[in-house]
């Protein structure tokens, strides 16, 4: 709530000609598989839809398969292609962390290329990078450019026992429903 108000409040404060903060939309979600970060970047696209930041607000999910070639070369054009799906919503990258492994490796192109275009689309496209805290870590410092560019932080604890009792509950009552 608290970022969707602030985004609120500096589009309000462009359209009455008002000066106001270059705000980063882009996020890292933290947090084991199962947490809801891929709904809650769901919701996102639709809200920023919704209040005019995005003009789509469709969410683009990919993993490393969906931005990394085999070859010298296609990472790039794979990763711009995927981009360019998202522009004017949000690209989703699920266990971002793989783009950065060690040695001869093509996920430093898709970095590479994620980086430049983040920047030079920041008005009408967001990334979202998820995965394990401590991996998304290793990802957002073994690059300059994405500590630059990432600076909201959500992490999404695991549901204790109760909350999935809860969940199933609910699950179960809305089949019966049906």
């Amino acid at each position: 709530r608290e970022l969707i108000n602030l985004v609120k409040m500096q589009k309000l404060r462009r359209e009455k000609g008002m000066k106001s903060l270059p705000v980063s939309l882009h996020m890292v979600f933290t947090g084991n598989p199962g947490t809801g970060k891929t709904t809650v970047a769901r919701i996102m696209a639709d809200i920023y839809r919704e209040i005019g930041v995005l003009s789509k607000g469709q969410l683009v999910e990919v993993d490393r398969a969906g931005l990394v070639a085999g070859y010298v070369g296609q990472t790039a054009i794979k990763t711009q292609e995927k981009i360019d799906e998202a522009n004017g919503g949000i690209l989703f990258i699920d266990e971002a962390y793989t783009l950065a492994k060690k040695g001869n490796d093509y996920g430093q192109e898709a970095i590479d290329t994620l980086i430049s275009l983040m920047e030079k689309r920041r008005d009408n496209f967001i990334v979202i990078v998820a995965g394990y805290p401590d991996l998304i870590k290793e990802f957002i410092n073994s690059n300059p450019g994405l500590k630059s560019r990432f600076n909201k932080y959500i992490h999404f604890p695991d549901y204790s026992s109760e909350e999935l009792v809860q969940i199933f509950m609910k699950l179960r009552s809305e089949e019966r429903r049906v």
